[in-house]
């Protein structure tokens, strides 16, 4: 009796071990090498003509640009903010 309950204790310990790595992933062997992702910012000044500024998000995003802000500088004219 005392075997078969030392082996399901060894059998859920051993379950939630591998659990437990499922989890993490790995994560602890990763936490070290990787290094901090570097972005590069571009603010665009555009007309508030609708066209105009689809053509300018398209160009943009072609280009690896993402959207990240819209702001006003002046309250007329939007800023678009890209990150890349």
């Amino acid at each position: 009796m005392t075997l078969l309950r030392s082996t399901s204790l060894s059998f859920g310990l051993a379950l939630l071990g591998f659990a437990l790595a499922l989890m993490l992933g790995g994560r602890w062997f990763q936490a070290g090498a990787q290094e901090p992702r570097k972005f590069q910012y571009k603010i665009v000044e555009a007309t508030t003509d609708i066209q105009n500024m689809q053509t300018v998000l398209n160009e943009y995003g072609a280009a690896g640009w993402e959207l990240v802000a819209v702001g006003f500088g002046d309250l007329t004219s939007p800023r678009l903010i890209f990150k890349k």
